[in-house]
């Protein structure tokens, strides 16, 4: 857990700093283009090197962080505002309702996250905003699903049955009683779809369905980089690439650890 928060704190300091780095002329506009020699190999003047558009591909690295950080934050915040209070009232109701929310959340779960985000992305558009929808809506079961399965065994204890005597309200018991007890595993679900998120990212990018091609983003980089593989231009691949890799062991690394502190059974192991 220590690593992978070492390895996130890291990658958000990239995204804070990279703004003030490009003020204070450190590092190159990720957006100009043509401005620099055409892949240029790394050296003292270019870290990561140049690309084929004479983008300079360590400012395109640093600033891609920042693109993936606000999508990926976006996307899990919006996944949990939908899929949190949908499995609290859902566990706490039952009935009609939770079956049929169980059924909408199994269909939508057994479809592949990259599949239906591809799908959704066609529909929405290329942008921060839409792509972080597209991303959201495969995560919201998961969310649904561990939220109702722990609303429904915390719900038939006495502290809920005592509020419930005293005539509290629905929405109290739920933001009072509940809520609190049944989202000890969000963080760890959070961290574990922001890693996957990073990597749906990339594939949309790769795609060309992501973000708008000025802004900075790994899986278009990437998507870029092919054509020139065969010619023996590594750099334009590799960084991007390796740093994607990195951040997703991180936060994946980060998950495992927070799921180890919370669960008891692991903790006694």
């Amino acid at each position: 857990m220590w690593v992978g928060l070492s390895i996130t704190l890291i990658f958000i300091a990239i995204a804070l700093f990279a703004p003030l780095l490009q003020d204070w002329g450190w590092i190159d506009d990720p957006r100009e283009f043509l401005a620099n020699p055409v892949h240029e190999p790394p050296s003292a003047d270019y870290w990561f090197g140049t690309s084929r558009l004479g983008y300079d591909v360590f400012s395109r690295t640093l600033f891609g962080t920042q693109v993936a950080w606000k999508i990926v934050l976006l996307a899990t915040a919006l996944s949990m505002a939908i899929g949190v209070p949908l499995g609290l009232v859902s566990g706490y109701l039952g009935g009609k309702l939770d079956r049929l929310l169980l059924f909408v959340m199994d269909t939508i779960y057994t479809l592949p996250g990259l599949l239906l985000s591809i799908t959704l992305a066609f529909v929405v558009g290329r942008g921060i905003l839409n792509a972080a929808i597209a991303l959201s809506i495969a995560y919201v079961p998961q969310y649904y699903r561990v939220v109702r399965n722990h609303t429904v065994s915390v719900k038939t204890e006495l502290f809920v049955e005592a509020a419930q005597a005293i005539g509290a309200p629905t929405s109290r018991v739920l933001s009072r009683y509940l809520f609190l007890n049944v989202i000890q595993s969000v963080p760890v679900l959070f961290t574990l779809n922001a890693a996957d998120a990073i990597l749906v990212l990339g594939g949309l990018g790769f795609l060309g369905l992501g973000l708008p091609e000025q802004i900075p983003e790994w899986g278009h980089d990437l998507r870029q980089a092919l054509d020139a593989l065969s010619t023996g231009v590594w750099w334009t691949a590799f960084f991007p690439g390796c740093t994607m890799t990195l951040m997703v062991v991180g936060l994946s690394l980060l998950g495992e650890g927070l799921n180890e502190l919370v669960n008891p059974k692991f903790r006694r192991e």
